[in-house]
C-alpha cells in the first residue's frame, strides 16, 4: 500500500474537494472513516479541504457491520451531531452511513452537501477524480441519460459474456446526477449512468463476478439470481450465497425483494482492483445490480445488497447502447464515449 500521499492523490483529493464538491472557504467538512478505510484516503481529503481555507474534520468509527438504515443501532451521538452542523459531509465509510437515520437528519437540513465516497482508497481518489476530466466525463453521462429519460416505459436487455440476460421496462429516473455538488443533497461519485426498473417487469436471469452484501468480495464462482419481477431463486456463489441469501432477506422483511437499479460503468481510468465495490462497478462497461426494497416503498431503504456485473451489453428499445462494455451507439452518445479517455497527468 502506498504510505504517502502522492501527487496522484493530492491532485484527486484537490479534485474531489475544490470541483466536485465545490468546497468553499471557511465552509466545515466533516470527513467520515473507518477502521478499514485506507488511512490516506481520509488524510488526503482532510488536507485539500484544509488548502481551501475550510475547517475540517476527520472522524473515525469502528467499521459498520450493515450500511443504511442497518447501521442506526452502531452510530454515536458524536457523529449524528457532526453530521448535521456540517456544511460539507464526505462519507468514506463502507457498509456506508447514507441512508441511515443520522444521514436523513443531515439532509433534512436543507444545507449538508453529503457524497458517498464508501471504500476508496486513496488510489481510487486519485483515478477516479484526478485522472478524469469531469465535463467531459459528465457530458457523457447527460447524453446517456438523456436516452434513458426518453425511453421511460421502453424495454432495455442487459446481456454478459458470463450467462446475463435480463429485460425490463425504465422507470422515470430516481434522481438526475449533476455535474457539482454545489447544493444541499446527497452525491455519487462520478462514473457509472443508472437505470431504474418498472420493479415488476424484470425478467431473466443475472450472473455477477462480484458481491457486496456484509462486505466487498470478488466470486470465486458467479452468483445467479433468477428474476421474475421479484427475485425466485439465487445459485452458485459457494461460500458468499448464504451471506447474500441473508443480505436479501434483511434488506426486504425476510424476502428477496426486488432489482431495484441497473448502472453502466463509463469511467475511463476506473480499475477493477476486486478491493473498491465504489471504482469497480464504474469500470468501463460494469454494472452495479441493486437488490432489496427501494426507499420509497413501505420497508425500504439505502441498506439493499448490490452486486457487480461485468462488460454488460445494452439494448435500449432495440437500439444497441453497449457492446460487451463498449458503447457503440447512439452516433453522438459513441462519440463522446470514444473522447473520453484517462488523463495522462
Amino acid at each position: 500500500m502506498t504510505m504517502t500521499i502522492t501527487p496522484e492523490i493530492a491532485v484527486g483529493a484537490d479534485v474531489l474537494t475544490r470541483d466536485f464538491m465545490a468546497v468553499r472557504r471557511g465552509e466545515s467538512v466533516l470527513i467520515t472513516v473507518d477502521t478499514a478505510t485506507d488511512p490516506l484516503a481520509g488524510q488526503a481529503v482532510m488536507n485539500a479541504a484544509a488548502v481551501l481555507g475550510a475547517k475540517p474534520m476527520l472522524l473515525v468509527v469502528p467499521q459498520l457491520p450493515y450500511q443504511g438504515a442497518l447501521a442506526d443501532p452502531y452510530v454515536g451521538a458524536p457523529l449524528a451531531a457532526a453530521a448535521v452542523s456540517a456544511d460539507v459531509w464526505i462519507d468514506l465509510t463502507f457498509p456506508y452511513l447514507a441512508g441511515s437515520h443520522v444521514h436523513d437528519e443531515a439532509m433534512k437540513t436543507k444545507k449538508v452537501r453529503y457524497l458517498l465516497g464508501g471504500d476508496m482508497g486513496a488510489g481510487g481518489i486519485a483515478r477516479l477524480f484526478g485522472k478524469v476530466d469531469l465535463d467531459r466525463h459528465y457530458a457523457v453521462q447527460k447524453a446517456f441519460d438523456e436516452i434513458v429519460h426518453g425511453a421511460v416505459g421502453r424495454t432495455v436487455r442487459i446481456t454478459n459474456e458470463a450467462g446475463s440476460d435480463v429485460s425490463f421496462a425504465l422507470a422515470k429516473p430516481g434522481f438526475i446526477k449533476p455535474r457539482r455538488a454545489d447544493g444541499p443533497g446527497m452525491y455519487l461519485v462520478p462514473g457509472a449512468c443508472t437505470m431504474f426498473p418498472e420493479l415488476e417487469t424484470v425478467r431473466g436471469t443475472i450472473n455477477v463476478a462480484a458481491a457486496f452484501h456484509e462486505y466487498y468480495t470478488p466470486l470465486r464462482t458467479p452468483l445467479a439470481f433468477d428474476v421474475a419481477g421479484r427475485i425466485r431463486t439465487v445459485d452458485g456463489g459457494g461460500g458468499e450465497r448464504p451471506i447474500m441469501e441473508r443480505a436479501l432477506r434483511r434488506a426486504a422483511g425476510g424476502e428477496y425483494g426486488y432489482v431495484i437499479h441497473f448502472t453502466h460503468g463509463i469511467h475511463p481510468a476506473a480499475r477493477v482492483t476486486g478491493k473498491s465495490f465504489i471504482e469497480d462497478m464504474r469500470a468501463t462497461g460494469n454494472d452495479a445490480v441493486g437488490f432489496g426494497i427501494p426507499w420509497w416503498l413501505p420497508g425500504g431503504g439505502e441498506n439493499h445488497p448490490d452486486c457487480v456485473l461485468t462488460m454488460q451489453s445494452v439494448w435500449i428499445d432495440g437500439i444497441q447502447v453497449a457492446d460487451r462494455g463498449r458503447i457503440v451507439g447512439p452516433d453522438r452518445l459513441a462519440r463522446l464515449s470514444e473522447e473520453l479517455v484517462p488523463l495522462a497527468a
